[in-house]
């Protein structure tokens, strides 16, 4: 049998080698410069609006007058209702003394800026310390979550939080050097810096006291850790530090009173009423009140937090839970209050939501620059940015021209928004009746009989109490400019029946009504008053077309006096300009004839 023959095998071909994969080319070193570039001007776009809080008048002049007399502006000077001794609730007299007080300092900071720099210099104030707090989020962000663009969106969340505190008032002392002290205590660097801090803050802004709940929440956290025998950096020295900064704290006017003055705010109806300690409407969502939740960028963060905590809770901290279990439910109570919010949601989103494993692709990051640069050029070209300004349009400066020119010093009456800004104007040849620091509980349930002509049902009648305050003028505006609610005194002096009262000024921001005009000055049409009140809507729906609510509420006057032609084209203007949907103004309008 013939031997076999192997074969030589095929020759097999190398497998091919795998692909190498080169990493991606590297943005370049100017791109992450540029982007935080950008979103600083976004924010400056964001935070330039025209100053058209009326509180900003009082801290001047407080402000002024205590630089000039070089003492606390206690009693105070500048309304004439301010230092009555009457107590509607236990601790009033502690809390005037309070507002009268606390925040000295920014008051004195504010006024040189002004001196300095006028309006502008106010309002680029502002929107400094609003960046810097914006920034010191995104920088505690970036260090959580070691990610640029996390680091970056996370100011951005909080600016959008931010946007609706844009007012030049001293609590944005409180918001920028909150997110200072945590920062110092993130890093645990510069520590050195918090006593010198809580000493400016605390004789700044009642805030202060949020600082202790801050560093308390990092000192728990380091006895936790402690407890579970991890490792602690500088837990005596944050102990000292902790300590120190609560005892200079209490360096101000009103020693540690301030928690104290939180509980008496609530027994306040002067605080009741007032917008900014009302409850959120996001408090609708937990209250079941689901058509009365709106969502938001606060919202968004409150929410958006805590689903951060519950997929990312291998990775929190102690300080995490310990921070979002005050702060969340503190937002909560207070409309004032959800700035918080803006500071603790970011970084926590930020840094415990799930992160993306692959780097972002060169393009990706040019895309976002070009994002940025598109949003923030259309946020300068709208009407809203680089206002350095006050909003002239909502303030009674032709009556106040018309009291100083004709060198009126009788007692005046005056609406609470505006009484800072007379002061400002015509000081010390008038004081107030009213104004934002809301002194006296009496002269403000005075004030709003007044204001709305109340009958003697239950007390003394408008007329009555105007005697009470041996009142000869009265400078008004036309409307609440939240509500839309008509200040029925106003409309009802417009009565050519009545005779007691002369109108001697109007114009589209306010009227002046007096009981002897003053030599030369010939009484108006008294029904100009009502011709006012329309125009000064106009203005409002002009400047603040969200703010539409004043065409209601003079539609629903005319439809009280009878007309009814005006009360339908008010409240049609009104259902033509409203963002959301008001079922009962339609159905009042369509309740009304066609003439």
């Amino acid at each position: 049998m013939p031997p076999r023959t192997r074969k030589n095998p095929a020759p097999t071909r190398p497998a091919p080698l795998p692909p190498v994969l080169l990493p991606p080319a590297p943005a370049p070193s100017w791109l992450r410069p540029l982007l935080m570039g950008l979103t600083v001007l976004l924010l400056l776009a964001w935070f330039t609006g025209e100053i058209a809080d009326t509180d900003i008048w009082l801290h001047l002049k407080t402000g002024q007058h205590t630089l000039e007399t070089r003492a606390l502006t206690v009693p105070d000077p500048f309304s004439y209702t301010s230092n009555f001794q009457s107590s509607s609730y236990a601790g009033e007299a502690a809390t005037r003394y309070f507002n009268l007080t606390h925040e000295w300092l920014a008051q004195i900071v504010m006024y040189l800026v002004y001196a300095v720099a006028g309006f502008p210099g106010l309002v680029l104030l502002r929107a400094a310390v609003l960046i810097g707090f914006c920034g010191l989020i995104g920088l505690m962000a970036y260090r959580r979550s070691g990610h640029f663009y996390r680091g970056l969106a996370a100011a951005m969340v909080a600016g959008a939080v931010a946007v609706n505190f844009q007012q030049s008032r001293p609590f944005l002392v409180t918001f920028a050097l909150l997110a200072a002290v945590m920062a110092i205590l993130e890093s645990r660097r510069r520590m050195w810096l918090l006593p010198a801090i809580f000493l400016f803050w605390a004789n700044c802004h009642g805030g202060f006291f949020l600082g202790w709940v801050i560093m308390g929440a990092y000192c728990a956290e380091a006895s936790i850790w402690r407890m579970q025998k991890k490792p602690v950096t500088g837990e005596r020295r944050l102990w000292l530090m902790t300590a120190i900064c609560f005892l200079i704290s209490g360096v101000n006017p009103n020693g540690f009173r301030v928690i104290q003055i939180l509980f008496f705010y609530r027994n306040s109806p002067i605080q009741a009423s007032n917008l900014e300690w009302q409850y959120p409407a996001d408090l609708g969502l937990f209250a079941g009140h689901w058509a009365s939740w709106q969502p938001s960028p606060f919202s968004f963060v409150l929410f958006g937090a805590l689903v951060a905590l519950a997929i990312g809770w291998r990775q929190t901290r102690p300080v995490d839970w310990l921070l979002y279990g005050i702060f969340a439910p503190f937002s909560l109570l207070a409309v004032r209050n959800t700035i918080f919010m803006g500071i603790f949601g970011p970084i926590l989103i930020a840094a415990l939501l799930p992160s993306w494993k692959r780097a972002m692709p060169v393009m990706a990051e040019y895309t976002v620059a070009g994002l940025l640069a598109a949003a923030a050029v259309w946020q300068a070209a709208g009407s809203g940015a680089f206002q350095l300004r006050t909003a002239e349009w909502q303030l009674p400066s032709g009556a106040a021209d018309f009291l100083k020119a004709h060198q009126v010093a009788e007692r005046i009456f005056n609406t609470y928004e505006t009484g800072g800004y007379l002061v400002w104007r015509l000081w010390p040849m008038q004081k107030d009746f009213i104004d934002p620091r809301g002194l006296s509980e009496e002269a403000y349930a005075d004030y709003r009989r007044i204001l709305y002509n109340a009958d003697s049902n239950g007390g003394k009648s408008g007329a009555e109490l105007i005697e009470k305050y041996g009142v000869q003028v009265l400078v008004l505006e036309g409307f609440d400019r939240f509500s839309g609610k008509v200040y029925l005194l106003a409309a009802a002096l417009a009565d050519p029946n009545q005779r007691e009262w002369k109108l001697v000024y109007s114009d589209s921001k306010g009227v002046v009504f007096m009981r002897h005009p003053p030599a030369g000055v010939q009484p108006l049409n008294s029904l100009e008053a009502l011709g006012s009140i329309e125009l000064q809507c106009r203005e409002q729906v002009r400047h603040a077309p969200d703010k539409p609510r004043c065409a209601r509420g003079i539609g629903e006057l005319y439809a009280q006096i009878g007309d009814r032609q005006r009360a339908r084209q008010w409240l049609q203007f009104y259902l033509d300009h409203r963002a959301e949907s008001d079922p009962d103004a339609a159905r009042m309008l369509g309740a009304l004839p066609v003439p």
